[in-house]
């Protein structure tokens, strides 16, 4: 069958996740969930569980909340923990600590794990998880002040204060793994999903 607005939906209020789905040609509606991340993440790091595990969790928590409201369709979650040695990095509450996430994050790899599910009603259809690595270059003072001045509130709306496909990219030197991943989700493994099951045509 082709898809309708209500076969999908996106459980995330990410508007890079719309946009891989949008130009991949797929029919959705967003609405996202209101699961406490900041506890999950908590209790995962108490548990001593590592982000693949975290990141998951977090998808299917997204997931699992508003395919109980949408019971018949394909709800998409998903989340993306980026972890450099031992820290775990959040959103960027305001400038000033995006100018510090990049003065942590410079000079030094990170993994970006990013894990998504699909649930139809409360049983979880299909999950993947995808963690490229990130070498960022080393700049000075000056270029994080010019870039942040530049990207304005944009740097508040991405785990490391930084968006691949915009001016972020000047941030590195080296990037391996799916690009699709870096910006919000496994798109290649999820249209799969969605064929198999005949929500987009094969």
């Amino acid at each position: 069958m082709a898809t309708t607005p209500e076969t999908v939906i996106l459980a995330s209020a990410s508007s890079a996740r719309a946009a891989l789905l949008r130009v991949a040609g797929v029919a959705f509606t967003v609405e996202p969930s209101a699961v406490d991340e900041t506890a999950i993440k908590h209790e995962h790091r108490k548990a001593g569980h590592d982000a693949r595990v975290c990141a998951m969790a977090l998808a299917e928590a997204k997931a699992a909340a508003v395919a109980a409201r949408h019971p018949t369709a394909f709800v998409i979650g998903a989340d993306q923990i980026l972890v450099a040695g031992d820290d775990w990095f959040d959103k960027p509450a305001d400038r000033d600590q995006a100018a510090e996430q990049l003065r942590q994050l410079r000079g030094r790899e990170h993994t970006l794990v990013t894990a998504a599910c699909v649930y139809r009603g409360d049983v979880r259809q299909w999950g993947a998880i995808s963690a490229p690595k990130l070498a960022m270059r080393r700049f000075g003072e000056d270029f994080i002040a010019r870039y942040i001045e530049a990207e304005g509130d944009a740097v508040l709306g991405s785990v490391g204060a930084y968006r691949i496909e915009g001016r972020g990219v000047q941030l590195f030197a080296r990037i391996t793994g799916d690009h699709f991943a870096i910006l919000g989700l496994p798109l290649l493994e999820l249209l799969e999903f969605l064929r198999g099951h005949g929500v987009l045509a094969a």
